[in-house]
């Protein structure tokens, strides 16, 4: 009879800094009964513990090392190949997951007779499920109904429950559908009740709650999740999905710095949002010096993925700071993917009209019409639309310019709500404010901020513009909150920033 043990991590304190890398990665606490044998337990309880902080390669080495370990512990293979499946990323991969399962045996039911219990079965069928023929769609969808059925059946199994609420979120892909990311935060949140050291539970309560709207529900699990997986990257990261919803620029930056620290720096998504954070608390200086060191560690050409983040970090940078002749802007970065290329054309014009260099504007318009023509982006026709309504307001035509944001805040609030520093660069609302408050028109000008601001919360420009619409609105209440919440995000920021917020 095969041995059943129960994998599991507890978190260990650091003794002392000598001793740092002798120690067990601190990764959470989850308990898995399973049939592996006792020198597979820790790289497999290691594998699972990082597949829940979505430490994906970190995840499929440990599960590797539990089947050297053990060649025939069914449960090994399965953890490796749900590795190649990211959800919420829009990534998979199909040919490693296969390889994975073939290690164990040559077909399903093949691996399924390595399982010795009905609940290792269960694990695998849906494993199986997610691999199988079909659609991603249909395979994601087949995959939860079966994770479902798995927490049934065992419903004491808390690790079938945690992956069973990222199933769900996991059904919409990339975008985030409220109802279903509601119904998997309920499930996770019963986890956490139970194991308030639990890092699928606390990690998957972030995502269902980082928007605007729900964040403040997932304010406690981001407070605890830096502290569960301390030596994951992505745990320390991943906090800041609920700190930048409600506007904590502070710990939006701290998080992020930890997290850039435990992995190699250069253009990514950590110091995407690290350089974003820092100019949304008016440190410009910091954010710029930060965005030419990526744009020194990724090399040339640098990697597709690292390109993409050069010119989110750039564009943010030019618009955040209003730099529209800095040096940055000439960089060559080949962004392959269509969001990098439409945001990069519009900061592109957006800045060559502000500092009044037509010629250069026209190219960047047509690049953002042909993103915006095949109707990939929303994202990509709104800022179309507001690179058109800048020229427009620009030249005089005030009553085209309107039009056209009308167009493009329509299409704005259309658009799922996103997550992380805002896609559409220039937000369509707060180029609204600015736009109506030059033209004399304050009151409708507070609106469109207030607007914006429910959107971004706390974002520097939006309240920057507020504190000068409600103003000349002679709205001196909402001007005083605004001016309020800008001081205390500016405590640290550059001088010359915090003197325009004095010139208002």
């Amino acid at each position: 009879m095969i041995p059943r043990s129960v994998a599991r991590a507890t978190v260990l304190c650091l003794l002392a800094t000598s001793v740092a890398t002798a120690q067990a990665p601190r990764l959470g606490t989850i308990a898995l009964p399973n049939s592996g044998n006792a020198a597979a337990q820790e790289p497999f309880t290691r594998g699972v513990l990082y597949l829940h902080s979505f430490e994906f390669g970190s995840a499929a080495e440990a599960f590797r090392a539990a089947q050297q370990a053990d060649p025939g512990f069914a449960l090994a293979y399965w953890g490796e190949a749900l590795s190649y499946n990211h959800p919420l990323w829009g990534e998979w991969d199909d040919a490693a997951a296969h390889a994975a399962l073939a290690r164990l045996a040559p077909t399903p039911a093949a691996r399924r007779a390595k399982a010795p219990t009905h609940r290792e079965q269960m694990y695998l069928d849906a494993v199986e499920a997610l691999w199988a023929e079909g659609n991603k769609p249909q395979r994601d969808t087949a995959y939860s109904l079966a994770m479902e059925q798995l927490v049934r059946a065992h419903s004491d199994d808390d690790e079938a429950r945690t992956l069973w609420a990222l199933s769900i979120l996991g059904l919409s892909g990339t975008t985030r559908v409220v109802p279903s990311y509601m119904r998997g935060a309920a499930i996770a949140q019963e986890v956490f009740a139970r194991n308030p050291d639990h890092p699928g539970a606390a990690h998957y309560i972030i995502h269902s709650f980082d928007d605007p709207v729900h964040a403040p529900l997932g304010l406690p699990a981001a407070r605890a999740y830096s502290k569960i997986a301390p030596d994951a990257a992505h745990a320390q990261h991943m906090t800041t999905h609920i700190f930048l919803a409600m506007g904590m620029w502070d710990d939006v930056v701290s998080q992020n710095e930890v997290a850039a620290g435990l992995t190699n720096w250069g253009p990514g998504h950590y110091t995407y949002w690290l350089v974003y954070g820092q100019l949304q608390q008016g440190r410009h200086a910091n954010a710029r010096t930060q965005l030419e060191r990526a744009h020194r560690e990724m090399g040339s050409p640098g990697r597709p993925a690292q390109r993409s983040y050069l010119a989110y970090m750039r564009a943010h940078y030019v618009i955040n700071a209003e730099a529209w002749d800095d040096p940055v802007l000439g960089w060559a970065i080949d962004a392959d993917a269509p969001e990098p290329r439409a945001m990069d054309a519009f900061v592109q014009g957006y800045a060559a009209l502000r500092r009044g260099d037509r010629d250069a504007i026209g190219p960047q318009l047509e690049r953002l019409q042909a993103a915006a023509s095949t109707g990939e982006s929303g994202a990509a026709r709104v800022l179309m639309l507001n690179l058109a309504a800048a020229i427009a307001a620009e030249d005089g035509a005030a009553a085209r310019a309107r039009e056209l944001l009308d167009q493009a805040t329509a299409l704005e609030d259309s658009l799922p709500v996103e997550f992380g520093p805002p896609g559409i660069v220039k937000p369509s609302w707060e180029l609204l404010g600015e736009l109506r408050l030059a033209q004399g028109h304050a009151a409708e000008a507070q609106t469109a901020f207030t607007h914006a601001l429910a959107l971004g919360p706390k974002r520097a420009l939006s309240l920057r513009g507020l504190i000068a619409a409600a103003t000349a609105a002679g709205d001196q209440a909402a001007a005083t909150r605004a001016r309020q919440d800008l001081t205390a995000i500016w405590h640290s920021a550059d001088e010359t920033v915090r003197r325009t917020v004095v010139a208002r």
